[in-house]
C-alpha cells in the first residue's frame, strides 16, 4: 500500500512542478500542490519503505 502512494504522490508532485500552459508559464498552484505532494512522498518513501 505504501508503493502505491508513493508511486501515486509522485506523479502527482512531477505533474504539478511541471505543468506549463500553453504560454509557458506555471500556475502558482500546481507547484505549491506538486511541493506538498514531494514532500510526502519523499516521507513516506524514506520512513515506511527504506527504512
Amino acid at each position: 500500500m505504501n508503493i502505491l502512494f508513493v508511486l501515486i504522490t509522485a506523479f502527482i508532485a512531477w505533474h504539478g512542478l511541471a505543468f506549463r500552459d500553453e504560454n509557458g508559464n506555471k500556475d502558482f498552484v500546481r507547484l505549491l500542490f506538486g511541493a506538498i505532494s514531494l514532500l510526502f512522498c519523499l516521507r513516506v518513501l524514506f520512513t515506511e519503505i527504506i527504512n
